[in-house]
């Protein structure tokens, strides 16, 4: 099976006529697996068994017209809990964890009836822009093994993006769904805060995280985001928002749309030439119809120190909870209760979570909570006030996904400033809640080049109107990674 020359929609078509059962889809996944993934390491647990009883129960019950996702597989990011199933966060501290439900997204998705093939790669905790700061392995780009896959939603990108999975689900704290889907060329969604139910999710920044899907075509990311959207009362920051059918807004006709492109997105840092691919796709956004027009976000420099001072706030907080006392990795030969929460915690976390969580307790801290944290949220509250004033005017925004294409393993490990600077065009999304998806836009030396299209709060359907466009107007989803067997 071959899912880089298919789509979700013909998948469902062979399943619905007959043509190829779950159980066979589900064991031709589990195939093309075994095939790809002791190169590109993107899987951390693969549910060999538990997929194959869950797509036979599709097979006795048969696939409806209307059941869009039933039977076709699917991985999910190893920071979502999963009922039996050993879930790591990729991180030494939860190795042999297997919890007792499931989160909500995985719940729907098992009622949409699609199967979960097993749990894919991240940066421990969800911490880091490469997956290199994963306990368990490094996972590859798709389209050059010397290249990260970016982060922390890497496995999931790449996953999607080598044809190991159909799709796949991740999740965004400051760029880490759209991020990688820039560096695989593939189509990563974060959704509107609120919009996709968080619970079950382990949490690294609660008030920034998001659970989105990672695919190849757009329509394939509309349809999976219809079944894992929704009200979710067991998450108090859920949406009661209606759920539209996102495939709908899907007609190729963005005449008259406003576009604004910020020029800080272009600005110092950013690679000329994935500015100059950038460009090109809002050229071709303008011959569809959009109206374009430069606007400013000034704030935007400020995104990333922000970010990371509410973020490691509320990572110090969020993190409390592993003390080996009721699941995963308890340190040997401790001389007390104190001692097994530090020996545990020393061994249990690895260095860029142990960084981010001194930064976190640092600025929570009684003589640099204003100083910090307070003004950190302030400027929050600029860049917020700064999206609205553009959205006033405007239906979207348009710029690069990242600064540059894939690099090198190891290139900015000595460095974590560097590599957080990454993410600098990606941050403020979170900061405002507001939904973003990435796009591939084209090359650059043979590794994909990733466009963001920003929208206003629970805009998704503008958000993939646009892309589904430029998408059918340079058909590059069709280009597949030269090192995929």
């Amino acid at each position: 099976m071959n899912f880089l020359k298919t789509n979700l929609s013909e998948l469902h078509e062979q399943l619905v006529s007959g043509k190829i059962s779950a159980t066979e889809l589900t064991q031709a996944t589990l195939d093309n697996i075994a095939v790809r993934d002791p190169e590109l390491e993107a899987f951390i647990t693969v549910a060999k068994d538990q997929a194959l009883a869950q797509a036979e129960q599709v097979d006795v019950k048969g696939v409806a017209a209307d059941q869009k996702l039933a039977g076709i597989p699917y991985g999910a990011k190893d920071n979502l809990v999963t009922k039996g199933l050993e879930t790591t966060a990729a991180s030494h501290i939860l190795e042999g964890f297997k919890p007792i439900y499931d989160a909500a997204v995985v719940e729907k998705l098992q009622t949409a009836g699609a199967v979960n093939v097993g749990k894919l790669n991240l940066d421990e905790f969800a911490m880091g822009s490469t997956t290199e700061t994963s306990y368990y392995k490094t996972t590859k780009n798709a389209w050059d093994h010397t290249k990260i896959p970016g982060g922390s939603s890497g496995g999931s990108a790449a996953a999607v993006a080598a044809g190991e999975v159909p799709f796949a689900l991740g999740s965004d704290t400051g760029g880490s769904i759209r991020q990688p889907a820039a560096f695989n060329g593939i189509v990563g969604l974060k959704p509107t805060y609120g919009r996709v139910s968080r619970w079950g999710l382990i949490a690294f920044a609660s008030s920034l995280d998001q659970i989105g899907p990672l695919t190849r075509t757009v329509k394939d990311n509309a349809l999976v985001l219809n079944a894992i959207a929704g009200y979710d009362e067991r998450d108090q920051t859920s949406a009661k928002r209606e759920v539209p059918d996102f495939t709908a807004s899907l007609t190729g006709d963005i005449k008259g749309l406003k576009i604004a492109v910020p020029t800080e997105y272009f600005g110092d840092g950013v690679d000329e030439r994935v500015a100059t691919t950038v460009r090109e796709g809002i050229k071709q956004l303008e011959a569809l119809g959009a109206q374009v027009e430069e606007v400013s976000l000034p704030h935007t420099k400020y995104g990333v120190a922000a970010y990371y001072i509410l973020g490691s706030s509320e990572a110090s907080s969020n993190l409390q909870r592993f003390d080996g006392i009721r699941y995963g990795f308890r340190a040997d030969n401790v001389q007390s209760l104190e001692d097994l929460y530090v020996q545990t915690r020393t061994q249990g976390f690895g260095a860029e979570v142990k960084r981010r969580i001194m930064l976190g307790t640092y600025s929570l801290s009684a003589g640099s909570y204003d100083a910090y944290f307070k003004k950190a949220a302030q400027v929050r509250t600029l860049i917020n006030e700064e999206f609205q004033r553009v959205f006033a005017q405007y239906d979207l925004i348009v710029g690069p996904t990242t600064p540059n294409v894939a690099y090198n393993f190891g290139e900015n490990q000595d460095d974590p400033q560097v590599a957080y600077m990454n993410d600098v065009l990606t941050i403020p999304v979170n900061l405002a809640g507001l939904p973003g998806l990435s796009i591939n836009a084209g090359f650059v030396d043979g590794l994909p080049v990733g466009m963001q299209l920003i929208g206003n709060r629970f805009e998704e359907a503008t958000l993939y109107r646009v892309a589904d466009a430029l998408e059918q107007a340079t058909r590059l989803f069709e280009k597949i990674p030269g090192g995929v067997k």
